[in-house]
This record gives C-alpha cells, structure tokens and sequence, in this order.
C-alpha cells in the first residue's frame, strides 16, 4: 500500500508512540495525517468515534490510543484498563467496517500473551493460557480485538492488521511513578536519589524478572512498514529480540545516571510475569522489520531527555 496519497488516522498521535508513529509516516511521504484530540474525540464515546470518522474520512486508521500503565496502575485500575481499551476498539474498528475503511492496524500488547509462555513468545502461542494476573484485564481487553479483526476478515473481508510490541522506551516516555514503565520509573528513581543525595534507591520485587525492551522509534517504523505490506490475519511481534534482567536493567540504569547509592529490592511488591522476550523472525520474513537501535545507547538518549525536559 502506498500511504503518501491516504487520508490516515493515528489514535493517540500525541502519545509518547503515536508522536513517533506520525513523523515516520511524514518520512515515508504521507501529508494528510489526522490525530483526533482527546478534548475534542473520546473515543471511549461510540458517538464521538462516528464523529470522528465523518470529519476525518480516513482511507487507514492506526490505532494507538490506550489506557496503559506499569505493575502499579494496572492493580488499581483492572476494571477502567479492560472497558476502555475494549471499547475504543471494538467500536473504532466497527465504525471503520461500516465506512469501508481500507486498511485498520491494531496495536495490540505483550501482556495478551500467557503467563508462563515458552521463551521466546512466538505468536502461535498467545492463546496456550492465561496472562499474567496484575495485567491480565488489559492484555485480555486487547486480545479480543484480534479476535474482533479475524472475524470481521472472515464474515466482511474486512482488511485490520494486528501487532504485539514489546515495552516501548525512550525519549518523551512517561516518568510518572503512579503510572510509568519500568524504564522510565527506574530513570526517574535514580536521578532524583541522585539529586538528593540519598544512600538507596527501592525498586518492586526482587529484580529476577526478565524483559525485553523495543526503542520507540524503531517500533513506530515496524508499525509504519506493517500498515504498508503487511495484508495478513495472522498476529505479529514487534521486538528487539533480546532478554536482560531487571537486575541488569537497574544496574545499566544506575550506572548511566551516576548514582552511587545501593538498590534494595521490596519483595513484598509483586515481580510481574517471570520472562518476556518475543521471537521477531516473522516480522522481518513478512515485511523487513528489525530493530536497529543499540540499547545502551538507547537508555542513554531516554536519561538525557529526561534530564533536560523534566
């Protein structure tokens, strides 16, 4: 698909993925790119998304916009994370049918797959269990709309893409420790004890865990390459294709920022999925995608924005 001449919608455009989404789809030639505002489009709304739809006439809609958060926000708000992210898109991409919508793409999440999925995640096995317990409302609530997407190719022909990005990191991430990501909150955690001068840092859990990590810029390119050859059912990873532990993590972290205290780690707060790391071959077979950014460096350039813009 050529998308220089489509009328595209991003959802969440303004998001910490959605603002990289859109100046790659700048890069790639696109000049009528639409984000519909929060203040103006609530998506959560099925009268707001017609509205939406009416004013923006969009040839693709790629939607971003999420209820997300860490560990933390996902314990206290289970029932807000399932209904707004399975309302927004079972609406979006019913709205989207009805138009003859030429293309949706999904962002869809890690947390969808299993608990104790064998490492590395392929995509055959998202349905061989439940997720993890703290994230499992939110990581169902998107799983459905893969099942939502299948369905409507198969009763209308209907052409939506389905993507699973790892956790997302880098500039312009959310450092607010109510609702942040580990790398963020760790970023954030460091700097001010740095700052402060305190002899500790505490982090959740006992930091045995492992996570793999995907740049933000490099997502939003896999995402953009997908929209333009990607035609399939069939679900895909986006990652970088590596595992480190968020021992290892905090120690790179602490080690960047340079903060000279000691990590304790609060085992009374929950460790969250044992491993994640996805298996990335079908990404790159099916349309060219692998990740470039080095991770060191991508931490480095994620605590130099944080230093200069919070």
């Amino acid at each position: 698909m050529d998308l220089s001449q489509k009328r595209i919608v991003v959802t969440g455009g303004t998001g910490f993925l959605g603002k990289n989404v859109v100046n790659k789809l700048k890069e790639h030639g696109c000049e009528n790119i639409f984000v519909p505002k929060h203040s103006e489009y609530d998506l959560t709304d099925v009268e707001a998304i017609k509205r939406m739809y009416d004013d923006f006439k969009p040839d693709v809609v790629i939607h971003l916009a999420a209820v997300v958060g860490g560990i933390g926000a996902n314990r206290a708000h289970p029932g807000k994370f399932f209904y707004d992210n399975a309302v927004m898109g079972i609406h979006l991409i019913e709205e989207a049918r009805k138009r003859n919508v030429e293309k949706f793409v999904q962002i869809g999440t890690i947390c969808a797959y299993p608990k104790y999925t064998p490492v590395p995640f392929k995509e055959e096995d998202l349905w061989n269990g439940y997720p993890e317990e703290t994230n499992a409302p939110y990581g169902l609530a998107k799983k459905m709309l893969l099942v939502q997407l299948q369905a409507y190719r198969q009763e209308y022909n209907f052409n939506g893409i389905y993507l699973l990005p790892v956790n997302l990191y880098g500039p312009g991430d959310n450092f607010d420790l109510e609702s942040s990501h580990v790398i963020p909150a760790m970023i954030r955690k460091f700097v001010e004890a740095k700052e402060n001068k305190k002899d500790e840092v505490i982090l959740w859990g006992d930091g045995s865990p492992t996570r793999e990590f995907l740049y933000v810029e490099d997502a939003a390119e896999g995402i953009v390459m997908a929209t333009e050859k990607y035609d399939k059912p069939d679900p895909v990873n986006l990652g970088a294709g590596f595992e480190i532990s968020i021992k290892e993590l905090a120690e790179k972290i602490k080690k960047i920022v340079g903060y000279d205290g000691k990590i304790t780690w609060d085992t009374t707060k929950p460790n969250g999925q044992p491993r994640r790391m996805l298996d990335t071959t079908k990404a790159e077979k099916e349309f060219g995608f692998k990740a470039r950014t080095d991770f060191d460096e991508g931490l480095k350039r994620a605590v130099r924005w944080y230093l200069k813009e919070c």
